[in-house]
């Protein structure tokens, strides 16, 4: 827990299925603060189209879903579907769904006591200040045998060329590709449970606030 009238904002980055997710529900749940899935909201945008059968490609059609947009009314179950996934990185290219999304993140992160948010450009775009900033990662491999697990209908070879397209896209995006910010700590996952990644992120975070004390 962190004290009353502090703020403390966590920016968590990373590609698909390197367990950042995972980290930041539990980081948030042990420092008492929301947190916000940033990848939900362009599954939200994605999956509203999908259900509509309207286009991916339409940026100003996507754009208007994404200013309409809830965050606080995100179904994480509805939208972890595997399918989702891959029309939401479609979605997630488009700068200006990302503008919108992007302001929407930066409201959240800012409203007192502060946030935990999870992403592909949190700590490089959405939060740049943020008192804390991780980048998770783990080898291609590892996340595929993840995804493969949570998803067994779908192969593994499958789930591992899905990974493999959109660590490229979302790195090779002009605008706001996946990558560590300077002052980001690295996390490998690809040998580490969930509890060995929690306290080592917990670790980095103590430290952190202690300097402030």
């Amino acid at each position: 827990m962190i004290g009353a009238g502090d703020m403390l904002v966590i920016a968590i980055d990373g590609p698909a299925a390197s367990g950042k997710g995972t980290l930041a529900r539990r980081l948030a749940d042990h420092y008492g603060l929301p947190h916000l899935d940033t990848g939900l909201t362009y599954r939200a945008v994605a999956h509203a189209l999908l259900i509509e059968d309207l286009s991916l490609d339409d940026e100003r059609l996507a754009e208007q879903v994404a200013e309409a947009l809830d965050l606080g009314a995100l179904d994480r179950d509805r939208l972890s579907e595997y399918g989702v996934g891959e029309a939401a990185s479609r979605v997630a290219v488009m700068p200006a769904v990302r503008r919108v999304l992007v302001e929407k993140q930066r409201t959240f992160a800012s409203t007192p006591p502060g946030a935990v948010l999870d992403g592909r450009d949190i700590g490089t775009v959405v939060c740049p200040e943020a008192d804390v900033k991780l980048y998770v990662t783990a080898s291609p491999e590892a996340r595929a045998l993840r995804r493969h697990q949570d998803a067994p209908e779908v192969s593994y070879d499958d789930v591992l060329a899905d990974i493999a397209r959109r660590d490229a896209r979302d790195m090779g995006r002009t605008d706001s590709p996946l990558k560590p910010a300077d002052d980001a700590h690295l996390l490998d996952t690809t040998e580490m449970d969930i509890e060995a990644a929690f306290q080592a992120a917990k670790s980095l975070i103590d430290d952190r606030l202690a300097t402030r004390t």
